[in-house]
């Protein structure tokens, strides 16, 4: 939906996938919200109780699982370089 309507308003929209397995989310949970929603204390957490929308077509998917977030970081600006001057 927001692609459309960045579509109608001529509006350039770039989507980036940050593809994560739940695992590793799970892993790098700082706050404990997938353990909190696994025991029953929360509910709504994506991916856990509440259903995960995959996206149909990222400009960009990122896979934060095999690189760090400097690498991810410079790749999205590598991107928006490369979009930008197009």
């Amino acid at each position: 939906m927001a692609r459309e309507l960045h579509r109608c308003d001529d509006i350039p929209f770039l989507e980036v996938f940050v593809s994560t397995p739940l695992k590793v989310c799970e892993a790098r949970d700082p706050k404990g919200l997938y353990a909190k929603t696994r025991a029953g204390l929360l509910t709504g957490l994506t991916g856990i109780d509440d259903p995960y929308e995959a996206l149909e077509s990222p400009e960009l998917t990122l896979d934060t699982s095999r690189i760090g977030l400097a690498e991810a970081a410079a790749a999205v600006c590598r991107f928006l370089e490369k979009e930008c001057k197009g």
